[in-house]
């Protein structure tokens, strides 16, 4: 077996759908992702259930011979059917401290396509760094154009005034969950460096 690829990042949230989604294209770079962070010998950080992405990320991580870590609300252990087969899963009481530990464990955060948990855990992390809770990286892997609306509309939020084209260019933006941990990892390297994330 050959030894994992040597990384600035230790565990990365990877934040994505409870659901499957409509797109094969969604489950294979959710496995690619879990497959890749494995190989790179990088823990995962997730929302602790076994359905839809989530599940299959963190099963490629497990699959690989990775590190996997839940972090899921008492209330939806039930509805998001939490995962057993974990390194660790953290029962939490809410949305705010599964998010607030997600990001404590984690030293950077890669959003695959999801809905609107998805959506708040990338804004809230994203929120948290620009009033400098933290300066770790974050990146969309833009499966299938899932994310091109989105990003399109935060450029239209930028040439509208209401956020910086410093801000903006801190959400970084892959076409592969390979190309994601690169870009993550570069990043994580530089803020070690005390450049400013």
């Amino acid at each position: 077996m050959n030894a994992p690829m040597s990384s600035a990042l230790r565990r990365l949230a990877v934040y994505c759908g409870s659901a499957p989604g409509t797109e094969p294209a969604f489950a294979d770079a959710a496995r690619q992702t879990g497959e890749a962070m494995a190989a790179r010998g990088i823990d995962l950080v997730y929302g602790g259930g076994k359905l839809g992405l989530m599940g299959i990320v963190a099963d490629a991580v497990r699959d690989g011979g990775g590190r996997t870590y839940g972090v899921i609300p008492d209330a939806l252990v039930g509805l998001e059917v939490a995962h057993t087969g974990l390194t660790q899963l953290h029962t939490v009481a809410g949305m705010h401290e599964r998010k607030a530990k997600m990001s404590e464990l984690a030293d950077g955060f890669l959003i695959l396509p999801g809905g609107i948990g998805t959506f708040d855990e990338m804004f809230e992390a994203w929120t948290w760094n620009a009033l400098g809770y933290h300066s770790k990286p974050f990146c969309l892997v833009d499966v299938a154009g899932f994310w091109s609306g989105m990003t399109g509309f935060l450029d239209h939020v930028t040439a509208s005034g209401f956020l910086s084209p410093a801000r903006r260019a801190q959400l970084l933006v892959a076409a592969t969950p390979a190309e994601a941990i690169e870009r993550l990892d570069a990043a994580a390297r530089e803020a070690a460096q005390g450049m400013v994330w």
